[in-house]
């Protein structure tokens, strides 16, 4: 049903509104319609109202506008009259100020050209009586000052010619002193020097020429001695041929004698006769034979015990001639020195005068200044000899050498230098190859002391071949990583060393009596004649057995400088290698060991139960892995060192200070590292140091040496950490398990 939509005044509705209409009472049609209207007049007169209003505030607006623009115009026509009348009394008070000050400088001026007028005609009758009295005095005082000059100037004159005559003639007197005391010192200086450089240079000509005669010396007493003995063993066969001839001399006569006893004394027959006759000529012809080649022998004895008497003479001459030689050298050397000590006193002495010629003459710079004079050099007691002769000093003895002589000997020299240059470039080169070992022994090394024994290095003031085999070792261990040729060096380089330990010695001489001296390029050819054709098949084994099975004669040597020098950067190079090689070492292990001191967390509790079965048997296998990595690096060294004969004690030496490494490093890890001090990680460690023992006895004491006990500290604490039941233990007792001697500190 339709609702209701109003009320009446009684209070009920008066309509209904349904869903789609309005039903409406009678009546209510026309109240809606008045209330409209109401409404709509209403919104009429706000309109309106509005509109008014609008209108009225434009006509407003516009009156404003207007009234605004008018009192502006008329105000501003105002101000302009006032501004035109102001400005006109301002043009009128500045025109009259203008022509007041015209009339008034007019005036001043003219009275000014008089006042000037007036003060100028006063102060030019003024000037020029001023100018006319400075004239006048001017000139007088340029008269005084001319006459005063040359009196003063003549006096001046003269008072300089006399001060410099007398300057001249003091100044002479003294350089001509100075000039004398420098000549005696240039004079003294000078030929002590030159004499000094002289006999320094003949001490080493005759000390050159001294050596090659020893050497010629020593090379005659060996052909004459080769002679001698040809001579005597020829004189001896000789005899024997003169005793063997006469023996059959004897027989045969003899045999004669009997025949002509035993013949009947008459003989019919004359052919028997004829035959004794014949016979007997014979024989003697066989005695005159015989005594001929006896004569003749005899001769040939004469004549070789006068050559040998002969050639005995000449070396009485040469060794008188070597005694006169070292006395002179020996004098020579004294003079030297007296002339040292003559010019460095001469010295101090000239120091002293030309201090005190600087202190006391003035012109001793412009005396330094002027070049010297070239001046004769000569000797204190040419200078004080009369008349100008010349007179030797008596310390200075006069040697004459020949000059053909000399370049004779220094041919021979030049010759035996080139060849022991071709036979150091011989050693060089075969040093550089890897020349390998023989029974044991480094070739190398061995090549090495027998040529320097054989060139007598080692007595050699001055020589280069150590500095040439130091640098080809040198350059030969640049690289290195590569452990197989820096083992090799270090087996050479430790046998040369131990060679030259036991043969060289700084004083004393040699133990046992040299050798002969052969030709070093015959010697040097025999030695390397093998290495030349092919150094890897022939030579070795040559080399083995010529050179080192000869090693046993060992002679001490005197060394000198070089040699000791050698010595010394060889031992230099020994410990650089043998660092090389344990550096290496260490750079190979150094990875592993951090991998080494904690066990994985994945097989831990494998470790823990210690289960039997093959599983858990290769988890072990994986997790020493690491610790078999070292292992097999600790073999390849062990086995590179000992294909290399390095000397076992260096071979331990490394191997304990590798063992030694490996303790400090593992024994701080578990100091540093909190979570590796459990008993699974015991276990694993205590694994590891297993597979290291076990390579220690593989390795022998020989070349293992005292390794095991490095490991004494990371040892006792692994086995601290693998101890079971630890409460219940003591103090003192975990302490008497692990190190009866309780000793933690690192050597």
């Amino acid at each position: 049903m339709p609702k209701d939509s109003g009320k009446n005044e009684v209070g009920e509705l008066p309509g209904r509104i349904g869903k789609t209409k309005v039903f409406l009472r009678a009546g209510q049609m026309a109240d809606l319609d008045a209330r409209r209207a109401e409404v709509l007049g209403k919104a009429a007169r706000i309109i309106q109202r509005l509109m008014r209003t609008y209108i009225a505030r434009k006509q407003f607006v516009l009156v404003r506008r207007s009234t605004t623009h008018l009192q502006s115009f008329v105000r501003g026509t105002l101000v302009r009259n006032l501004y035109e009348c102001m400005r006109r009394e301002a043009a009128a008070v500045k025109i009259q100020k203008n022509v007041r000050r015209h009339k008034a400088r007019e005036s001043y001026l003219l009275l000014q050209a008089a006042t000037v007028t007036l003060q100028t005609g006063l102060r030019a009758m003024s000037a020029r009586k001023e100018f006319r009295f400075r004239k006048e005095t001017k000139a007088a005082v340029h008269i005084q000052a001319r006459w005063r000059c040359h009196r003063d100037y003549s006096h001046y004159k003269n008072m300089q010619r006399a001060v410099l005559t007398y300057q001249c003639a003091w100044r002479q007197r003294l350089a001509r002193r100075e000039l004398r005391n420098l000549k005696m010192a240039a004079r003294e200086t000078g030929a002590l020097k030159e004499a000094k450089d002289k006999l320094e240079k003949r001490v080493e000509e005759l000390t050159w020429r001294l050596g090659l005669e020893k050497r010629l010396r020593t090379d005659l007493e060996e052909a004459k001695a080769q002679e001698i003995a040809k001579l005597q063993e020829t004189l001896h066969d000789l005899q024997l041929q003169v005793e063997e001839a006469k023996t059959m001399a004897t027989k045969e006569r003899e045999a004669a004698r009997k025949a002509i006893e035993e013949a009947p004394p008459v003989i019919k027959e004359t052919p028997v006769l004829v035959e004794d006759t014949e016979k007997v000529n014979s024989l003697t012809a066989e005695v005159d034979q015989l005594k001929a080649l006896l004569q003749t022998e005899r001769q040939a004895t004469e004549t070789a015990k006068k050559e040998h008497a002969e050639a005995e003479r000449r070396n009485e001459e040469l060794m008188k001639k070597f005694e006169g030689a070292e006395k002179k050298i020996e004098q020579l050397q004294d003079t030297a020195q007296r002339l040292e000590e003559k010019a460095t006193n001469m010295e101090s002495e000239n120091k002293v005068l030309r201090q005190q010629a600087v202190a006391i003459s003035p012109t001793a710079k412009a005396l330094a200044a002027y070049p010297k004079s070239p001046f004769q050099l000569r000797t204190p007691e040419i200078v004080n000899a009369p008349n100008g002769e010349v007179k030797s000093s008596p310390d200075v003895t006069p040697i004459s050498l020949n000059l053909k002589e000399l370049e004779a000997e220094e041919k021979p020299q030049k010759s035996l230098n080139e060849k022991q240059q071709e036979n150091q470039d011989l050693l060089i080169k075969c040093v550089s190859q890897d020349l390998g070992f023989s029974s044991g022994r480094a070739i190398a090394a061995c090549v090495i002391y027998r040529c320097l024994l054989h060139w007598r290095s080692f007595e050699v003031e001055r020589t280069g071949v150590f500095d040439r085999i130091i640098q080809t070792i040198g350059s030969a261990i640049e690289v290195q990583d590569n452990n197989d040729k820096l083992a090799y060096w270090l087996s050479n380089s430790s046998t040369l060393l131990l060679l030259l330990q036991r043969t060289l010695k700084t004083t004393g001489a040699a133990g046992l009596t040299p050798q002969r001296r052969r030709s070093t390029a015959a010697s040097f050819g025999r030695v390397f004649s093998g290495i030349r054709a092919s150094p890897q098949s022939a030579a070795r084994p040559f080399l083995g057995s010529r050179l080192i099975g000869g090693l046993g004669d060992l002679r001490q040597v005197e060394a000198k400088y070089p040699a000791l020098l050698f010595k010394q950067q060889l031992t230099a190079f020994l410990e650089k290698i043998y660092g090389m090689i344990r550096d290496n070492l260490k750079k190979e292990i150094s990875p592993l060991l951090g991998l080494c001191i904690q066990a994985p967390r994945t097989s831990r509790a494998s470790l823990i139960k210690g289960s039997r079965s093959q599983a858990n048997a290769l988890a072990q296998q994986t997790l020493i892995a690491h610790w078999q990595s070292i292992v097999k690096i600790l073999t390849n060294y062990l086995n590179v060192l000992k294909a290399n004969y390095v000397p076992s004690f260096l071979i331990s030496k490394v191997f304990t200070q590798i063992f030694s490494f490996i303790n400090v490093q593992l024994f701080n890890s578990l100091l540093l590292r909190r979570e590796c001090c459990s008993f699974s990680n015991g276990e694993y460690v205590k694994a590891g140091l297993a597979e290291l023992e076990q390579w220690c006895i593989y390795a022998t004491e020989e070349y293992a040496g005292s390794s095991w006990e490095e490991l004494k500290h990371i040892r006792q604490a692994v086995g601290f950490l693998v101890i079971h039941q630890k409460p219940k233990k003591t103090l003192k007792e975990i302490t008497n398990d692990l190190c009866p001697v309780s000793d933690f500190e690192f050597t």
